[in-house]
């Protein structure tokens, strides 16, 4: 069992004195400029799947917060930005912490189909096409239509192929993502949402999308975020085992442990309050409404992660709890991160 430290809030997570021997993989997080970024790599993680700049960004402002990382990593020498697997394996011998540059959204893109590859070249490893909202490359899972992918979604996505640059279906409308998969020469990725089946919560995803996307060698990287776990009818925070159970769905649909990660959605530093514009919003669906009334609807609580995981720590009780479960020491270390390993292996160029 982790021994967790008095923290201000979520965004800050105790420290290990001894390493684990798995490489954890997190395939969704955020880091805040109040980071403690000389401890990142004492907290049991070896790549943190990072949100490298906000959803809606233009090209400009994606490349000034890309260029951010490299900045970081070079002032802090126990970190890097991963470009290949063997960055994380070594980070891992080394006890380091490796940032995996994720892109939550396209709209950096614009119409410019070059820009995919000049933030490849810039260290992206993985991006999802449309954040919540429709784009002009598909829908988002919360807009009001599903209309799949456009025909320059379609450019993209055979972009991405030709580099290597992994596309994540997270975030996106129903039928966007089956239109991906089926495009899509090289497998993809739900980098972090659950099963409907199990959490009936509008971001998360159906059987059909975990289906398609398992049958061409996707990973379903299951998220340890409160909202995402909790079940309809139930009131009480989330637990360890029921974010297990969301993981035991995808396995027993897969009939294997080898295609699904782990995510938590967590952050490093201060979470940022959200703005609104005075003007009026969108009516989106709300995702975490009945959360926020039942658990807290404070974004930087430690409570919007598990009951029995909500500290960076906690992972190799996790893992504990994953072999108490029934899986094998192989199968853990495939779900902390080396089934996520195999396919980038596969996929970056």
């Amino acid at each position: 069992m982790a021994t967790l430290t008095n923290r201000p809030h979520g965004g800050f997570h105790s420290t290990l004195e001894h390493d684990h021997p798995y490489l954890f993989l997190d395939s969704c997080m955020q880091i805040w400029p109040d980071a403690d970024f000389a401890s990142t790599h004492l907290h049991g993680v070896t790549a943190y799947g990072v949100t490298a700049f906000e959803p809606h960004d233009s090209f400009e402002q994606a490349v000034e917060q890309m260029m951010f990382w490299h900045l970081t990593a070079r002032r802090h020498p126990n970190l890097l930005v991963a470009k290949s697997v063997d960055d994380i394996r070594q980070a891992k011998r080394d006890r380091r912490a490796a940032l995996v540059l994720f892109a939550q959204g396209g709209d950096f893109i614009g119409w410019k189909l070059h820009r995919v590859e000049a933030m490849y070249r810039l260290g992206l490893r993985v991006m999802i096409p449309a954040y919540n909202r429709t784009n002009h490359l598909c829908d988002g899972i919360l807009d009001q239509t599903d209309g799949g992918l456009s025909r320059f979604g379609a450019a993209v996505v055979d972009e991405c192929n030709r580099l290597g640059l992994v596309l994540d279906c997270t975030h996106l409308g129903h039928r966007s993502s089956l239109d991906i998969i089926d495009r899509s020469a090289s497998p993809v990725i739900f980098s972090h949402s659950n099963p409907k089946a199990l959490a009936d919560n509008p971001r998360n995803i159906t059987d059909e999308q975990i289906g398609a996307c398992l049958r061409r060698g996707g990973i379903i990287g299951c998220v340890a975020w409160g909202p995402l776990v909790m079940r309809k009818g139930t009131t009480h925070w989330p637990t360890l085992d029921e974010f297990i159970a969301c993981i035991d769905h995808v396995a027993q649909m897969a009939g294997t442990a080898d295609q699904i990660g782990i995510a938590t959605d967590m952050s490093l530093g201060s979470y940022p309050p959200h703005g609104s514009d005075p003007w009026g919003e969108p009516r989106y669906v709300s995702i975490s409404e009945e959360y926020g009334r039942h658990v807290t609807s404070d974004i930087r609580s430690h409570q919007r992660a598990l009951d029995g995981f909500h500290d960076y720590a906690q992972i190799a009780d996790v893992a504990g709890r994953l072999l108490q479960r029934g899986y094998t020491d192989a199968q853990v270390h495939g779900l902390l991160g080396g089934n996520y390993l195999r396919l980038f292996e596969q996929l970056w160029s």
